[in-house]
C-alpha cells in the first residue's frame, strides 16, 4: 500500500494532500523547508516506510523509517505547525491558513482506520512525499 503526500511549499509553512487510490484521505500541514535541520524543517521528498506507533503524549500515531538525517518523524495531531510540529506531519480535516488547519485529530483517526486495515493484513504501508507540479517548487532537497 502506497500512500501518496503531494505537498505545496510557502515560506511560512507546507500544505499537503494525502490521498490514497486517488482519493483524499485527509490534509496535512508542516514546517517550512529550513534544510532538513532537526526539529524545524519539513523531510526531504522522499518514498517512507510506515509503522505504528504508540507515546503517552500522542497515543497511536504512525512513524515514518529512515528518514535521511532525521529521526523519530512522525504523523500525529498538530493544527499549528510553528507551535505543534518538531518536523512531523500532522493531519488535518480542513486547511485554515499556511501551516495551519483543523480537526487533525479526526484526520488521524481515518488515515489511522486505513493504515490499520493494511498492516492487519501484512501489507506493508509506504508514504510518497512528492511536490505539487502546478506550484512554484521552494527547496526540498
Amino acid at each position: 500500500m502506497v500512500l501518496v503526500l503531494t505537498r505545496t511549499y510557502f515560506p511560512e509553512g507546507t500544505q499537503g494532500v494525502l490521498e490514497w487510490n486517488g482519493t483524499i484521505v485527509c490534509y496535512t500541514i508542516e514546517l517550512p523547508w529550513l534544510g532538513n535541520q532537526r526539529r524545524i524543517s519539513y523531510i526531504p521528498e522522499g518514498e517512507y516506510v510506515l509503522q505504528k506507533r504508540f507515546s503517552p503524549k500522542f497515543q497511536w500515531h504512525l512513524h515514518l523509517k529512515n528518514v535521511p538525517g532525521r529521526d523519530l518523524i512522525l504523523i500525529h495531531p498538530a493544527n499549528d505547525a510553528k507551535t505543534e510540529l518538531l518536523g512531523c506531519i500532522a493531519t488535518v480535516t480542513l486547511h485554515t491558513g499556511i501551516g495551519k488547519g483543523s480537526f487533525s485529530r479526526k484526520a488521524l483517526e481515518k488515515l489511522k482506520a486505513i493504515v490499520n486495515a493494511a498492516l492487519a493484513n501484512n501489507e506493508e504501508v509506504k508514504i510518497k512525499i512528492q511536490s505539487n507540479p502546478s506550484t512554484p517548487l521552494m527547496m526540498t532537497r
